[in-house]
């Protein structure tokens, strides 16, 4: 049975022969291209090792293969320029994590809503902590330039707050924010829940103060140049079927998932060694990552996980070494020198493959290396118990959202007297998976801030076509 987005297709598109003036959509379908602006943020777009990714890029991705169009991205350097963009009819869309305001609202044609986020004031963890507005007062503030929390503290201040005073910074990414407070030169920063969620990891000291006003709908905004009446209808159609589908609710466990999983203090010692230990075996992690076709981030998270990367680590049960390897373990994988860590790397890496190439075929990226890490925890055999269990409750066992919520079950007897292994730790293999997954989150954006790109000087510079399916032009 088609869906709703489909008919929306069928049912119009045998007018746009008869149309003088193309609109939006018939436009889109006669050139075969969706041209959307986004921000090169963590939270929107960037481009990793693999190509482009992000959540606002999985979504626009979705949504060109539905109309079955190319998808061709636009970056924005700075907020204004994504409107200036629009207002020029230069993108289609704008799908950068932009909240709805009065003001844009009424100028731009918008979606439905399709997340949420709220205003946070961000502190220093250490320093004075304000707990109301008027604790605001006469504190340096840092905020993105054209951005809705530019706009709402201009409100505050129009309105009873006179003393408010703040910088606005003329950058897309909020990360450049917490960058200043990180090193004290702005007291507190404005920033989205959901960025900072997904940023604090690379700044652990940094906390929130409290929530800055009321709930924010986060939408997509589209050119005011053309009539975007039949692609407003396109847009909201397909967001709520992805919302019915439950594919919003996996994208943002894939992109903002691994945030909320340890505690400030876990985060601090992690940066903290991956500062002061990591660059001793950064070079060793990476030759080994290459020769087995692993992402090094992934390797030097496991062995952070295992060890705090201490090649002479050993645990009360006898597993020793970076990657901590039982006996029988480094046996099977041909290590001699379980403390060496060159061998024990290159036994956790071809046991870890090992695990992940034995498990179902038809079980796909990223919940592939999440089941595998599991089951490097726990065991295949655990997690196969916890497959069954996530079967029998009505969850899929191919996706580690669904499986991870059944492996605690294997430490109540309820749950592990019906299977074949029995009981099992599972809710540590959860937190064991959940861990690396913040870590490499870490380790990865270390690495793209260092290479994050600058705004380009020339007028149109391009950027290889091929990466990820879509036609990156630089503005």
């Amino acid at each position: 049975m088609p869906n709703l987005l489909s008919l929306l297709l069928l049912t119009t598109l045998p007018l746009l022969a008869g149309c003088e003036q193309k609109d939006s959509l018939a436009q889109i379908m006669d050139s075969g291209r969706l041209t959307v602006v986004s921000r090169n943020s963590p939270t929107t777009w960037y481009v990793d090792k693999n190509g482009p990714t992000g959540f606002e890029y999985a979504l626009a991705s979705r949504f060109a293969a539905q109309l079955g169009v190319e998808l061709v991205l636009e970056p924005a350097f700075s907020l204004e320029d994504i409107f200036i963009q629009l207002d020029r009819g230069d993108a289609h869309v704008a799908a950068a994590g932009l909240a709805l305001t009065e003001e844009g609202g009424s100028r731009y044609p918008h979606s439905e809503p399709y997340y949420h986020l709220l205003p946070q004031v961000i502190y220093v963890a250490g320093t004075y902590r304000p707990r109301r507005l008027e604790d605001l007062a006469d504190m340096s503030i840092v905020v993105l330039a054209g951005s809705s929390h530019s706009r709402y503290l201009q409100h505050l201040q129009d309105n009873g707050y006179p003393q408010l005073s703040w910088t606005e910074v003329p950058e897309v990414d909020s990360m450049d924010l917490l960058e200043r407070l990180n090193q004290g030169t702005a007291e507190l920063a404005i920033v989205s829940s959901n960025e900072f969620e997904v940023q604090q990891r690379l700044y652990p000291r940094l906390k929130v103060a409290f929530d800055l006003g009321a709930r924010q709908d986060m939408v997509w905004y589209l050119s005011p140049e053309r009539d975007n009446t039949r692609l407003l209808e396109a847009i909201n159609a397909f967001l709520e079927e992805q919302r019915e589908k439950g594919e919003l609710d996996a994208l943002r466990e894939e992109h903002f998932g691994h945030s909320r999983i340890i505690s400030r203090i876990g985060s601090h010692t992690f940066t903290r060694n991956m500062r002061r230990t990591l660059p001793q075996w950064e070079k060793l992690i990476r030759k080994v990552a290459s020769e087995y076709q692993m992402d090094w981030h992934l390797l030097a998270a496991i062995a952070y996980q295992e060890s705090h990367w201490n090649p002479r680590a050993e645990s009360p049960t006898g597993v020793r070494g970076m990657m901590m390897l039982t006996l029988p373990t480094a046996k099977e994988m041909n290590v001699r020198d379980r403390t060496d860590p060159g061998q024990s790397l290159r036994g956790g890496a071809r046991y870890f493959k090992q695990i992940k190439r034995r498990l179902p075929d038809d079980i796909y990226e990223p919940d592939r290396t999440y089941l595998a890490l599991a089951a490097y925890n726990i065991g295949r055999g655990h997690l196969e118990d916890a497959r069954v269990l996530t079967r029998r409750r009505g969850g899929d066992p191919h996706l580690w959202s669904d499986v991870m919520e059944a492996l605690p079950l294997l430490q109540n007897s309820k749950y592990y007297r019906t299977v074949k292994r029995g009981y099992a730790r599972g809710k540590e293999a959860v937190s064991y998976v959940q861990n690396i997954r913040h870590y490499r989150g870490i380790l990865e954006w270390q690495d793209i801030a260092k290479n994050q790109p600058l705004p380009p000087v020339k007028p149109e510079q391009y950027l290889p076509a091929a990466l990820g399916g879509a036609n990156l032009r630089a503005l």
